[in-house]
């Protein structure tokens, strides 16, 4: 055990800070990227006996710490349970459009100019990310999951437990939030 517990602590200083920077990327919490790399750490020391040496300590871990990642973003959404979208009247609908279900004039997406090559672009992706930020959690759990873990919907559907159309609102929403705050703190200011 003894010889366990030096191994791990190599593995815990030689690992930390790239899992942190991993899941800071991922959570965008620091907060909550401390707690998962210090979970991940402790869910692998309590299953080092399971380590067979089938792969790297980096790997092994790794892999406790995307499944942390998972149920994080699994639980931010629950606790954010999505309410049902049965009131044509929803106000966050009826910002962006009238009653005919047309754009509203003032919320209506302008054509982004200079939108090429955007995401390699540090200052636009701070911009992104502040913007993701700014939506509720359980959109950014959803968003986060889709478009920057590139995990499949009906994956997502089942950490989330939502059905399909409850998923495709929330990334619904979430993208004309997102359009309307990149319009607003980016493109305008261009």
């Amino acid at each position: 055990m003894n010889d366990s517990k030096e191994k791990f602590t190599l593995w815990i200083n030689e690992y930390a800070d790239e899992f942190f920077r991993y899941s800071i990327s991922k959570v965008s919490n620091q907060e909550a990227a401390e707690d998962i790399v210090q979970n991940t750490f402790l869910a692998g020391f309590q299953a080092i006996s399971n380590f067979k040496n089938e792969s790297s300590p980096k790997t092994w871990l790794y892999s406790i710490l995307k499944n942390k990642i998972k149920d994080y973003h699994r639980l931010n959404y629950q606790r954010n349970e999505v309410k049902s979208l049965e009131n044509d009247k929803d106000p966050f609908l009826n910002y962006f459009f009238n009653e005919e279900d047309h754009w509203k004039m003032e919320t209506q997406p302008q054509i982004w100019s200079n939108s090429e090559n955007l995401l390699d672009n540090t200052d636009f992706n701070s911009m992104l990310k502040n913007c993701i930020e700014k939506l509720p959690a359980k959109w950014q759990s959803a968003i986060q999951m889709k478009y920057l873990d590139d995990r499949d919907a009906n994956l997502i559907c089942q950490e989330l437990k939502i059905t399909p159309s409850n998923y495709w609102q929330v990334l619904h929403r979430a993208k004309l939030q997102l359009r309307e705050c990149l319009d607003t703190h980016w493109f305008k200011n261009e």
